[in-house]
């Protein structure tokens, strides 16, 4: 059995995350303590205690998950000895995921990826005015119709002017979501419903992630990326925006960069995995999106996902 690990993409956070991780084992109580000094904030208070609401802001949202990942990795090393590099064929992350799975294969240390992703949140926040962006999710429409239902409601019928909507994210299991100017994702909702789409719905987020609009973040990452420490990972890792294999530090800083505007292939990274002889996906981290997604991508994969000390220790003794 090949195992792939893969890391959750904001919306998985929850007050309470990690708590019962730090309590437990030491290893993953480092993490949160090394997140808190990177960051120059006890992050792991407001992960702890909340409120949501300000959780749910995405430069605290961002660390914050990556911070639950890598101490349910620590954990799993230092209690049971557990070897990524010997035990995980490959990594992988839904969009800020993506930053915990570099983590966990030791491209990033753990202070690194808390402050990329608190640059991140703040970029993507800043990149459009509030109110101005929107994302929505299309349940029921594969890729090929969601980028038509974009492209038809792309122009202002009232000025003829083109505006940004693109697909952010293919889930897989007909779920996309899409994202640009407010306006047009509107457009693109009504569109949707002409078309036949089972549910079309604005999500609850404070800007458009992954789309043209957010080019400012992608320069910013840019910035921070180049002077930030890589190395190789230990495990390779299926970039979001490519759907294949990275290992070259150089790609994916490059990758990364491109990742803030690009389209996240989730369903087609899950393909690849599988295709590279992967049948068992492990949800590391808070919650179990992905766990949910990959009934419907590889549903011949064994799925499961480690956020608690129960997982830890349920998951060792499998191994």
């Amino acid at each position: 059995m090949a195992t792939a690990f893969v890391f959750p993409g904001q919306g998985s956070q929850a007050v309470g995350m990690g708590r019962d991780l730090a309590e437990a084992f030491p290893a993953a109580r480092h993490v949160f303590q090394e997140v808190d000094d990177a960051l120059s904030q006890k992050l792991s208070k407001l992960m702890w205690e909340g409120p949501q609401e300000e959780l749910t802001l995405t430069a605290n949202a961002q660390p914050a998950l990556m911070a639950h990942s890598l101490a349910v990795v620590r954990a799993l090393e230092a209690e049971g000895g557990f070897v990524l590099a010997e035990r995980v064929a490959l990594v992988a992350g839904h969009s800020l995921g993506e930053y915990s799975a570099l983590t966990a294969a030791r491209t990033f240390d753990v202070a690194t990826a808390a402050r990329l992703l608190r640059l991140r949140g703040e970029a993507m926040q800043k990149a459009t005015p509030p109110g101005t962006g929107a994302m929505a999710a299309l349940l029921g429409a594969e890729i090929d119709l969601a980028r038509e239902i974009c492209a038809a409601a792309a122009v202002d019928p009232e000025t003829g002017r083109a505006e940004v909507v693109e697909a952010a994210n293919d889930n897989g299991g007909g779920q996309v979501v899409i994202s640009g100017a407010k306006a047009a994702v509107e457009r693109a909702i009504e569109v949707a419903k002409e078309r036949g789409v089972k549910r079309a719905m604005l999500l609850p987020v404070s800007a458009p992630f992954h789309c043209a609009l957010m080019a400012s973040a992608a320069d910013a990452m840019a910035e921070a990326l180049a002077s930030a420490p890589m190395r190789a990972p230990l495990v390779p890792v299926v970039a979001n925006v490519t759907a294949a294999k990275a290992a070259d530090p150089a790609e994916i800083r490059d990758l990364l960069v491109k990742q803030v505007t690009g389209t996240v292939r989730w369903r087609e990274c899950v393909a690849a995995m599988a295709a590279m002889g992967c049948d068992r996906f492990v949800e590391v981290g808070a919650g179990k999106v992905l766990t949910g997604l990959m009934k419907r991508n590889a549903p011949e994969a064994a799925a499961l996902a480690i956020g608690t000390p129960a997982d830890v220790e349920a998951f060792l003794k499998s191994v």
